[in-house]
């Protein structure tokens, strides 16, 4: 049951990250109005095109079970940064504090599910685990 449990839960974190990236790509300008209204005025297609790169090539990793503390960790570097900038809560008016707040904590869950993904792996039904128990048959001379 856990090994099917860890396959779920790695599907369902990886998932909102892939969408991400997804949403970045097709909504390129808009995201990028989003960086300004942030005050993320620095080199901004170097920045949005490094978070794509750690959206996908993170969510891939985590998906699929190989590599998937790396992929934790790539998606950790993204993620961190993001959750104190866009849900500063504390800096926000007060009749918005509450549900940045929430969305803070939200933020602060999906990173205890990656620190979870980056401690124990990747579990028993991973492409990791397909390419160590799998035998390539000899060939005879």
């Amino acid at each position: 049951m856990k090994d099917i449990t860890d396959l779920i839960g790695r599907i369902l974190i990886s998932f909102i990250f892939l969408y991400e990236a997804y949403d970045s790509i097709f909504y390129f300008n808009e995201t990028k109005e989003t960086m300004t209204a942030y005050g993320l005025d620095w080199n901004q297609n170097f920045l949005l095109y490094g978070s794509i790169f750690l959206l996908l090539v993170g969510g891939l990793l985590v998906l699929f079970g190989y590599r998937s503390s790396l992929g934790a960790f790539l998606l950790m570097l993204y993620w961190i940064p993001l959750t104190f900038i866009v849900h500063s809560y504390w800096n926000d008016p007060p009749d918005q504090q509450r549900l940045q707040a929430i969305l803070f904590m939200k933020n602060l869950a999906i990173l205890g599910g990656l620190l979870m993904v980056l401690v124990n792996g990747s579990g028993r039904f991973s492409i990791k685990r397909l390419f160590a128990t799998t035998k390539v048959p000899q060939r005879r001379r």
